[in-house]
């Protein structure tokens, strides 16, 4: 056993310093008192790789925009670096939902995908592909994201899920409705959004009926 000469006490087990004053234990260790995570450990070496890499990769980018002037072929006055940044920023946060307890899948991809199409509209907006991000993108990626939701909540027996599905759907309907009233010509990908929307919200009806009701009154307070 491992003493502290400060606080005099006996530690088991194989820790190095006093868990009291962190000072240097003297004698011989045991064997640890507690598993080792060797999963946590491996996230962590994960996470900073990767966190090693994008701050690389930024420092590069910035570098390469501000101090050389090195421009993408047809846009000389765009700094690419900037967009660069955001994007891994975003990375970075679906990364960092990936760690987090207590967030389900769902949440998880609902907010990953959220965000991905807010920095790709702002990456569109720069280089002139607005309107196809807005009448192709946006729409199969809400329809993906309404599909994926509603596997989650037909496999999920805790009800996390039912939240996203509907938000999912709400987005997908009430956006589909916009366009129908405000353009002359609906776009295809958003008329099929809309249908994919409305019927995995029936199928969620049919197949959890009761999650539907209990989540609108949760929401509502009905």
């Amino acid at each position: 056993m491992r003493r502290c000469p400060y606080c005099k006490v006996g530690i088991e087990g194989d820790l190095v310093k006093c868990p009291l004053c962190q000072s240097k234990l003297t004698g011989t260790g045991e064997e640890p008192c507690y598993p080792k995570f060797e999963a946590l450990k491996k996230r962590s070496l994960f996470y900073k790789i990767h966190v090693s890499l994008a701050w690389g990769l930024l420092i590069v980018g910035l570098g390469l925009d501000f101090m050389i002037g090195l421009r993408l072929p047809g846009y000389p006055d765009l700094h690419w670096s900037l967009l660069l940044a955001m994007w891994l920023m975003v990375f970075e946060f679906g990364i960092m939902r990936q760690f987090k307890p207590g967030t389900g899948s769902a949440g998880k991809v609902t907010m990953l995908v959220l965000i991905t199409i807010a920095m790709w509209c702002v990456t569109a907006h720069f280089f002139g592909l607005m309107k196809v991000t807005i009448d192709l993108v946006v729409p199969i990626a809400l329809a993906g994201t309404v599909t994926a939701n509603f596997v989650l909540a037909m496999i999920d027996k805790n009800g996390n899920t039912m939240s996203y599905l509907l938000s999912g759907v709400f987005m997908g309907v009430v956006t589909g409705i916009i366009f129908y009233f405000v353009r002359s010509e609906m776009p295809l990908a958003w008329a099929i959004c809309l249908m994919v929307s409305a019927i995995l919200f029936a199928g969620a009806i049919i197949f959890r009926g009761r999650q539907v009701a209990a989540e609108f009154q949760r929401r509502f307070h009905i």
